[in-house]
């Protein structure tokens, strides 16, 4: 799952634009983060953030998924306070997402951050 993360990264770093590069990196960042490997996962995250705050051919949605890896990275890491502070952000940011069935996605995964208790959902809601 590493290499073939890595390898996709690299490929794209070959051909790609530079939103491409901040979506490989958040993918290698999502695969050490599932692996519990805090230290990679937030390197590749915050390279993640760096590609994508350039703007350069991002879409509405690749700000609020970098802050999202941010946030899942540092939650792997154990830094809750930082990582509850990203998943605001990607909150924030993913108000903007134009595309229900994107801020939808997001929302999905940010339910999933590490050390988050679902709550329920309100009956009538």
């Amino acid at each position: 799952m590493i290499h073939a993360a890595h390898a996709s990264r690299w490929h794209w770093g070959e051909i790609g634009d530079v939103a491409n590069l901040g979506r490989g990196e958040w993918q290698v960042s999502r695969v050490y983060a599932v692996l519990g490997r805090p230290e990679p996962a937030v390197y590749h995250a915050r390279r993640c953030l760096d590609h994508i705050r350039s703007g350069e051919g991002t879409e509405d949605w690749d700000l609020p998924f970098a802050y999202e890896a941010l946030a899942r990275a540092l939650a792997v890491a154990g830094e809750g306070a930082a990582s509850s502070r990203y998943e605001q952000l990607a909150r924030e940011a993913g108000a903007a997402i134009a595309d229900v069935e994107d801020r939808d996605h997001l929302l999905a995964e940010l339910a999933t951050l590490p050390g988050r208790v679902e709550q329920p959902p309100r009956r009538g809601a």
